[in-house]
């Protein structure tokens, strides 16, 4: 209790210096909360669309399916394995064909994925309904990023040509029976859906897939050759983009909590100094050096907990209401090849918070420690005249 009333005694006493030491690091202490609040509401929201649209609860790929390798699509394709079968009539499985092909929109060549998937699967949210619209020659649907690089839109037709198993060559018109909007680029970007039935005439692969997109958590099956892929390996570009995003911003914060930290090392220095025949009168009516120190040290974090009391103020309503409202990303963000909505809602955890708080009360209490240690080595009898140790 002493050594909390001589700590709010010193620093009202210091004005304003007190005052932007406080301010500044509770300026610190909202900005790192609101940075990581927006990327981990990103990484959130991101491995959310990720699940709902591409991956649900985990995939098998054919040995020779890599997604980053478009060379090797050509022969990324098989039988789907006898112990998949009755999960895939099941609709616990659901089967993928990937093929290259051209698309020639307009006139202009550009490379394009045919997707075939099951007009009736429930797993993803593709609107897949769609690719079951007859009458008007194949349908196909194409997110809106494809729709705009294509410039194509609902009703439009587009001419594609493939080269089958056999390396035939062919071509026929797609009729776009829907277009959809989406966050994640992997469903969209330079993707065309059709029905799978379809996909595998036209590429003379009957029965055969890809890949296989799966219900529950996947596991390797000792019986097929089939790679098991699950959260943890889908998702982990995103984890490390998420990681290397929370290692930029530190940057930011590191900066504005270097410059509060400097200037309570400064105010405690000085305070020492010239406090010097307050420190020896303490020792000479029986405080130990240690307790001495400790009043110091506590005085020091006591900026911390202020600059938490004063960023609760004023923060917690701008934070809640960022929360809210979401923060719009700038146009043009979602061609960048992430999972990025339109907007991002912050997630401000517990554990982000407590973390927040333990960070700037500690690192407030080490950089006033370290000007205290000289009371160690003060002699009460030259501090009490005022000579410096």
């Amino acid at each position: 209790m002493i050594a909390f009333k001589l700590a709010i005694r010193n620093i009202m006493g210091a004005g304003i210096r007190s005052f932007l030491n406080i301010i500044v690091l509770s300026f610190a202490f909202v900005i790192i909360i609101w940075y990581n609040g927006v990327i981990d509401g990103w990484n959130q929201q991101a491995r959310k669309d990720t699940i709902d649209w591409e991956i649900a609860q985990g995939q098998y790929w054919h040995p020779a399916y890599d997604p980053l390798d478009f060379l090797a699509y050509q022969d990324a394709h098989g039988p789907i394995p006898a112990i998949f079968e009755a999960a895939v009539a099941e609709r616990q499985l659901e089967p993928i064909l990937v093929a290259p092909a051209s698309a020639f929109p307009e006139g202009r060549l550009q490379g394009v994925l045919l997707r075939g998937i099951r007009p009736d699967q429930q797993l993803l949210q593709l609107p897949t309904e769609k690719l079951a619209e007859s009458g008007l020659g194949v349908p196909a649907i194409i997110g809106s990023r494809m729709a705009k690089a294509m410039k194509l839109k609902e009703g439009d037709r587009v001419l594609v040509r493939w080269r089958d198993r056999s390396g035939v060559f062919d071509a026929l018109e797609l009729h776009i029976s829907g277009v959809f909007s989406c966050n994640v680029p992997a469903v969209d970007a330079g993707q065309i859906w059709l029905p799978l039935p379809e996909l595998q005439r036209m590429m003379n692969m009957a029965g055969e897939a890809s890949l296989l997109v799966s219900a529950a958590a996947v596991y390797p099956q000792p019986a097929s050759d089939w790679v098991a892929r699950d959260h943890g390996f889908l998702l982990r570009d995103l984890d490390t983009i998420i990681q290397s995003k929370k290692g930029g911003g530190s940057i930011m914060y590191a900066m504005l909590m270097i410059i509060a930290l400097l200037a309570i090392f400064d105010t405690q220095v000085l305070s020492v100094f010239r406090r010097q025949k307050e420190i020896g009168t303490y020792i000479a009516l029986g405080m130990t050096r240690r307790q001495v120190m400790g009043i110091f040290t506590f005085e020091g974090s006591m900026y911390a907990m202020l600059a938490i009391l004063l960023g609760a103020l004023y923060g917690a309503p701008l934070l809640y209401y960022q929360a809210r409202v979401g923060w719009a990303m700038p146009a043009g963000s979602t061609d960048m090849g992430l999972s990025i909505a339109e907007k991002i809602y912050p997630v401000y955890g517990l554990g982000l918070i407590v973390s927040t708080v333990v960070l700037v009360v500690v690192s407030a209490t080490i950089v006033s420690f370290l000007p205290a240690r000289k009371i160690a080595r003060l002699n009460p009898t030259d501090a009490i005249k005022g000579k410096i140790a």
